[in-house]
């Protein structure tokens, strides 16, 4: 039998409280509003609602506390990172946003050495 998880923080709960809030009110506003703002306000609301689905995603799989750090030492999220932010900067050439996916591209390396930093360091996490 397993042990039972941890109840998540008030912080993991008003996170993920305020992005639903956020999901239904820009939704509503993009069906209130007129199109040019209103399509913003879909879009808007949808990233809400994927970012809620990330967070939820990532409190059940760090159960407890110390997320940043276990998400920080994640030698196999860093490195998907940084091969899907390689693949969308070498497919975005020639396209007014390509800074933006080289960016993360940086970052993700960044966040790849220090996962192997610290897990060569410290051993691993857990």
């Amino acid at each position: 039998m397993t042990s039972p998880r941890p109840p998540w923080s008030p912080r993991r709960r008003r996170t993920l409280l305020l992005l639903g809030l956020a999901a239904v009110l820009f939704g509503l506003a993009g069906v209130a509003l007129p199109a040019q703002y209103g399509l913003a306000a879909v879009y808007l609301s949808g990233l809400a609602v994927f970012l809620g689905l990330v967070a939820v995603v990532v409190f059940v799989a760090v159960p407890g506390p110390g997320t940043v750090d276990v998400l920080l030492r994640s030698l196999t999220v860093s490195g998907a990172v940084l091969v899907v932010s390689c693949l969308l900067v070498l497919s975005t050439a020639g396209e007014p946003l390509r800074w933006l996916w080289v960016l993360v591209a940086v970052a993700a390396a960044a966040w790849l050495a220090t996962a192997l930093w610290l897990t060569r360091r410290d051993g691993p996490a857990g």
